[in-house]
């Protein structure tokens, strides 16, 4: 793992395991903004509260006693390739991720669609919230981490109540005894040891809705309010180039290019390119079909690499015809979130 904070514990996925199509547990990105807990199961509940005809606790043995399913889902931090932005200009204060802050599991639990039916939603709601059991200094009061996703995202049969992550129970720093698994959405809204979930008619006031959400270039995010920032839901469309290396040295000549792409929310990824002389011209790359719509897709492509200096750039469309932003610079944030510029490069190469 590559790691940027030892406590609270941000640690990115290496480059060689993104390129397997399911992340090894050991192996798979951690996103914290707290200690990571650790919940007695026998104890825990979960509560069902809020808009609800039926609010409702359940344990661990109550909600496994309802049809398990199981989704393959890609969860992809929203500050993922923050280190390209930097570059562009500092962004002080937030975690400088490279591509690897995202990683793809099988995720086995309950429908959340089955819970909040077993609650009976209200028509008046129109959101669902979640809540841990982690607390954050990051807020102030300090607060438990949080989010919210509309009703008609949370009663889609992708999203689940996770109790196991590749045919393995749940592991603690990944949010056992049980999480939200909101595939095709920002990591942020798929919380980790769940305890709470309230639905409601407003988005939740938890800090965290409102700080996952993009500014304007020149807003200060410490005087920014709730509403001042596009609130972050859907992954927005990007790839990443992980072979070759940023520091690997390679001879001139025809060179194989790969990486992975991930359209978000239920687009796929269409199409990538792929070019070697600064975006001139193209070559298209052989993209492997997705699972389904909420993982991400692999590619690759043979490009020729000129002696002395090169810069190579892979871009995205995804299936709405939608292409990536040409450059990290048009995208800058001050807070380096939902970075959806094409990859690029910089290689030098030998005769």
């Amino acid at each position: 793992m590559l790691v940027h904070q030892d406590e609270p514990y941000n640690a990115e996925t290496p480059p060689g395991a993104l390129a397997a199509r399911i992340t090894s547990l050991d192996a798979f990105y951690s996103r914290n903004h707290a200690p990571i807990p650790h919940v007695d199961s026998a104890s825990w509940r979960l509560r069902v509260e809020g808009l609800v005809d039926r609010p409702l606790e359940w344990s661990m043995d109550d909600l496994r006693r309802l049809p398990e399913r199981t989704v393959v889902a890609t969860l992809q931090c929203a500050g993922n390739r923050r280190a390209d932005l930097i570059e562009v200009r500092d962004i002080p204060g937030q975690v400088p991720w490279g591509p690897g802050a995202v990683s793809t599991a099988r995720w086995s639990g309950v429908s959340l669609a089955e819970v909040l039916a077993r609650a009976g939603v209200r028509p008046e709601a129109a959101h669902i919230a979640f809540t841990g059991v982690d607390v954050s200094q990051q807020a102030a009061p300090p607060q438990p981490f949080g989010g919210s996703v509309p009703v008609a995202k949370a009663t889609s049969s992708e999203v689940l109540l996770a109790w196991a992550m590749n045919g393995q129970p749940l592991p603690a720093a990944h949010g056992a005894p049980l999480r939200v698994i909101v595939p095709g959405w920002i990591g942020a809204r798929s919380v980790k040891w769940l305890h709470r979930i309230t639905a409601q008619a407003e988005p939740t006031d938890n800090y965290f809705q409102a700080e996952y959400s993009v500014l304007p270039p020149e807003a200060d995010p410490e005087a920014a309010r709730p509403g001042d920032g596009i609130t972050l839901g859907p992954v927005a469309l990007h790839c990443a180039i992980l072979r070759p290396g940023r520091n690997d040295h390679l001879p001139s000549g025809p060179t194989e290019v790969s990486g992975f792409a991930f359209a978000g929310d239920d687009r796929t990824v269409a199409r990538v390119d792929v070019s070697a002389d600064h975006g001139h011209t193209w070559v298209p790359a052989d993209l492997d079909p997705p699972e389904n719509p909420w993982t991400w897709q692999h590619w690759r492509a043979t490009v020729t690499l000129p002696a002395g200096e090169a810069e190579l750039v892979a871009r995205a469309w995804d299936s709405t015809a939608a292409v990536q932003a040409e450059s990290p610079a048009t995208v800058w944030n001050p807070r380096g979130y939902a970075n959806n510029a094409a990859a690029h490069l910089r290689l030098t190469c030998r005769p």
